[in-house]
């Protein structure tokens, strides 16, 4: 029996390859501002999105064009227990909290996806899909504001490849972007090589051992309550993308497994919590390009990326204007695919129940509204996504269906 799935398409192996560096280079700026932020090894946090993505591709039968790059949601947490304990306690707590993603993995499996999902409704998916999109604005117009110009440059050129191109270059418009923007900020004098000429050609990434303990893991793995959701909102946001149901093929217990135990995998020889890559998904609503197998060659990339430093300093070059044009595309494209999420499922908005749902969570969601819960040494913050998808399920099951419609 095949391991991976396959996936019929008319890509040779060369435009395979092409468009997993695309990807690679989509993922690079996120997945190792983590471990800069942290403390954590960068070609640790590379090479192990890159193991962490090949192992979910393994259990989910090679079926969901998904890549995994480092968390957001554990930054405070491994900051926190790393300044007390050390960060190889931090890493011990991801791992724990990894495992956590088990127990809801066998839940769905025992209960079955139908009652999980029907939580998740399009009233309820649609914002959230809106929301994981919009919220990633700011960082767009973060690296985009370094320098109008460049960006306005990089996605000129993004929109006029995906537009106006035909054939294989169409679907390669962030790569584009990504090596015109690049060329026009080296021939503007806004590229610095000192970081490519100082880098070795081969480096072992500086692997380190998670080790446990039990305040640092109660600070640390209730996080996992928080990504799983966000998990599920991905998932959603990817099968909407390519219009099929992940949800039930390869099954979400399976996806929460690969996820699960990647991050496990990653935190145990020091590389920060695994998640689902909504840059990625940006690409995927991009071009329309969705083999996995592209995925899983990104993943070799990351891993190269991680033995190969000179190569991770010369994409550490590309100034932060470039990636701000580029992502100003990527990340309404998945704001986009959640408006076409309500719009194909004809969500009745002249309903007084699904105009209050949507409007609570998106505002939840957008506004930034986190909820910190401590009660004794046991602290955790929901996230502002979270806190929209938990609010939008309460009150999508607590609203009769029948309300009296406005207008």
């Amino acid at each position: 029996m095949a391991i991976f799935e396959k996936y019929q398409d008319d890509l040779t192996a060369g435009k395979k390859v092409v468009l997993g560096v695309q990807h690679a280079f989509t993922m690079f700026g996120a997945t190792i501002l983590v471990p800069i932020l942290t403390g954590l090894d960068i070609s640790v946090a590379l090479f192990m999105a890159g193991i962490g993505t090949l192992f979910f591709h393994l259990v989910t039968s090679g079926k969901v064009p998904v890549f995994l790059g480092s968390s957001f949601a554990f930054i405070a947490p491994i900051a926190a227990v790393g300044g007390i304990y050390g960060l190889p306690y931090a890493q011990g707590g991801i791992v724990i909290a990894g495992l956590v993603y088990l127990i809801l993995a066998l839940l769905v499996y025992i209960f079955g996806p139908d009652r999980i999902i029907s939580f998740f409704p399009p009233v309820v998916t649609g914002p959230i899909i809106i929301i994981i999109g919009l919220t990633l604005a700011p960082v767009a117009i973060g690296g985009a504001s370094e320098n109008w110009l460049l960006a306005f440059a990089s996605f000129a050129i993004v929109a006029a490849v995906a537009v106006f191109t035909r054939g294989f270059i169409q679907v390669l418009p962030v790569l584009c972007g990504l090596v015109g923007g690049y060329l026009i900020a080296f021939f503007t004098g806004n590229v610095d090589f000192t970081p490519v000429i100082n880098a070795d050609w081969i480096g072992i990434p500086a692997f380190t051992v998670a080790k446990f303990n039990l305040n640092a893991i109660m600070i640390v793995a209730p996080v996992a309550i928080v990504t799983m959701i966000e998990h599920i909102g991905d998932v959603i946001a990817i099968s909407a993308t390519c219009n099929k149901d992940f949800i039930k093929s390869p099954g979400l217990p399976r996806t929460l497994l690969g996820d699960g135990i990647a991050t496990s995998i990653s935190a145990m020889l020091g590389g920060p919590a695994n998640t689902t890559y909504s840059e990625n998904t940006g690409v995927l609503a991009l071009t329309r390009q969705y083999n996995p197998v592209v995925m899983r060659i990104a993943a070799c990339f990351a891993i190269l990326l991680g033995v190969i430093p000179k190569l991770s300093a010369i994409i550490a070059t590309i100034p932060g204007a470039v990636i701000g044009g580029i992502s100003i595309v990527l990340f309404g494209m998945i704001a986009a695919v959640g408006a076409r999420t309500l719009v194909e499922n004809r969500v009745d908005f002249k309903k007084s129940r699904n105009l209050l749902i949507a409007a609570v969570v998106l505002v939840l969601g957008l506004g930034g509204a986190e909820l910190p819960i401590n009660v004794g040494s046991f602290s955790i913050t929901i996230s502002s996504l979270a806190l929209a998808a938990i609010v939008g399920i309460i009150l999508n099951k607590a609203l009769p269906e029948k309300m009296k419609r406005f207008g």
